[in-house]
């Protein structure tokens, strides 16, 4: 509802280009001279939450609980969320948070009706030994794009990691872990294997050389545990709990050495939604908000390809009823094409320590709408811890004037809850029947084997050998020999007119199936 309060002061002035007819997301209250009014509200109407935001600010700054304050008010009014947690400070949002004095002097200053509360979260990690549930991907999923993201190739490398996913596709093998992407990458170099490639381009061995050893890197670092089956469906991230959004807490676990497979992974399921959302046109609140935490590993060293379908997925995604929020520690670290898409700028202090960090500043000042009430290149050096620069979008998709807010705290546990909590809800989640173990189906691989083991052609030497079991399918002499046969390229065909499908992929390279 419109606020009632008069704009006798600077501060409800300001309030006044915050206020709603409809439902709205309360962030604070408005500063003036480090003085905040409780009467000022600050406030995101929830029906221009998918038009996305940022959430930056230096360590320290309060960044973190800004979003544990807009998860849980999503949460409460029904909307589902993801959070990357990063540093596994997040998981108090299923515990009731304990009142003190400075939630107390919080509360006043915000008018915030303070009550401890809880929330249904669900604790997710990237494979690996994590007590949370694990979810996976698999190598065909994740597309060429994606990966080449992971791996740090260049375009070279990227144009030949997508050749070898165009054969896999044409031939209907499913890469399912880093074990048949290698498989794949050894026949294509071989004798055999130029010959299948004959028309549509080749694989250098240099190039080969480098993506296997990228590949070998990934493992080394997780990325082993992480691709494989049971395949993690996104769809699953919009669920509710007796009225309430599920909070997904998505924690790196094994991944801690290698951030950058953490935040494509998101990117995959942000595709992923792209592609599997109804379009859902304007909504009074959206179907799922998303927010990528550490956003600048998703952008640094990107190919121009890779960043204009981060654009593209972001500018569309909200017909789908999707909110993105950007979370990290300087606004510069997102691209002005994106940024430019964001219509809620919640800024906690920068610091100016260095002719970097003073440009910086000076540059995220001039992306803010003038006012009158702060010096904002000052008001921004200047914020206190849980203060921030707000601007957002109003209800007729106008910017609000710049306020410098008080955030409200929290009303779950703003501290990390134990390990054994975290072991427990997981194990009673209702994903952990379908995501907890880990499924090691049958691949083309196998298929192959056990065809060649029944019908071996005339004189092959490798014929006489006993069929190899899973783990010696890595040896590229036997590959090399099997998928180079003419029995098992007549197999191929014949599978491949069996499957009846054809494998398409989307904007980011992830599969699609028609």
């Amino acid at each position: 509802m419109p606020d009632s309060a008069a704009p006798d002061t600077p501060a409800r002035t300001i309030a006044l280009g915050y206020s709603t007819e409809g439902a709205a997301l309360e962030l604070g209250s408005v500063c003036i001279d480090g003085v905040a009014d409780p009467e000022a509200r600050v406030r995101i109407p929830f029906a221009t939450l998918n038009r996305h935001g940022l959430v930056a600010g230096a360590t320290g700054t309060g960044k973190t609980k800004t979003l544990q304050g807009i998860a849980e008010q999503l949460s409460a009014a029904g909307v589902p969320v993801l959070l990357a947690d990063v540093k596994g400070d997040l998981s108090g949002m299923a515990r009731a948070g304990t009142s003190n004095a400075k939630i107390e002097s919080r509360a006043r200053d915000t008018g915030d009706d303070w009550a401890p509360t809880a929330y249904p979260v669900e604790f997710l990690s990237l494979g690996g030994s994590s007590s949370a549930v694990p979810i996976r991907a698999t190598i065909t999923q994740f597309g060429p794009i994606l990966l080449s993201k992971v791996l740090d190739l260049n375009d070279t490398q990227e144009s030949t990691l997508g050749l070898i996913f165009h054969w896999a596709d044409q031939r209907r093998l499913p890469l399912l872990d880093t074990k048949d992407l290698r498989a794949v990458i050894t026949h294509l170099t071989s004798d055999e294997g130029k010959a299948d490639l004959k028309g549509i381009g080749g694989v250098s061995s240099a190039t080969a050389g480098v993506i296997l050893r990228a590949l070998v890197n990934l493992e080394a670092q997780g990325g082993e545990d992480f691709f494989g089956e049971p395949e993690f469906a996104p769809a699953d991230l919009v669920r509710t709990v007796d009225g309430k959004g599920v909070v997904t807490l998505l924690e790196l676990a094994d991944q801690a050495a290698n951030p950058r497979l953490f935040s494509t992974f998101l990117m995959w399921l942000l595709a992923e939604l792209f592609e599997e959302l109804p379009e859902a046109g304007d909504l009074d609140k959206p179907k799922l908000v998303f927010f990528f935490d550490e956003a600048h590993l998703l952008f640094s060293d990107a190919s121009k390809a890779f960043l204009q379908r981060i654009e593209q997925t972001v500018k569309l995604i909200r017909s789908k009823g999707v909110g993105v929020f950007f979370c990290t520690q300087l606004p510069t670290d997102v691209p002005n094409a994106v940024l430019s898409q964001l219509g809620a700028r919640v800024q906690h202090a920068l610091r100016a320590f260095t002719p970097e960090d003073q440009s910086a500043l000076t540059k995220t000042v001039r992306t803010y709408p003038k006012t009158e009430h702060y010096d904002l290149e000052e008001a921004l050096t200047s914020l206190g811890t849980g203060e921030a620069i707000v601007t957002v979008l109003s209800e007729r998709g106008a910017p609000t004037p710049v306020a410098w807010a008080r955030m409200r705290a929290p009303r779950s546990l703003m501290a990390a809850i134990g390990g054994d909590e975290v072991t427990a809800a997981a194990k009673a989640s209702a994903l952990y029947p379908k995501y907890g173990r880990t499924v090691d189906r049958e691949s083309a691989y196998e298929l192959l084997t056990a065809r060649i083991a029944q019908t071996p052609p005339p004189a092959a030497p490798w014929a006489e050998a006993p069929p190899p079991g899973r783990g010696e399918r890595e040896e590229p002499g036997f590959l090399q020999t099997a998928l180079g046969s003419p029995v098992v390229k007549s197999f191929l065909r014949s599978a491949a007119g069996a499957l009846g499908r054809e494998i398409t992929r989307g904007m980011f390279g992830t599969r699609r199936r028609r």
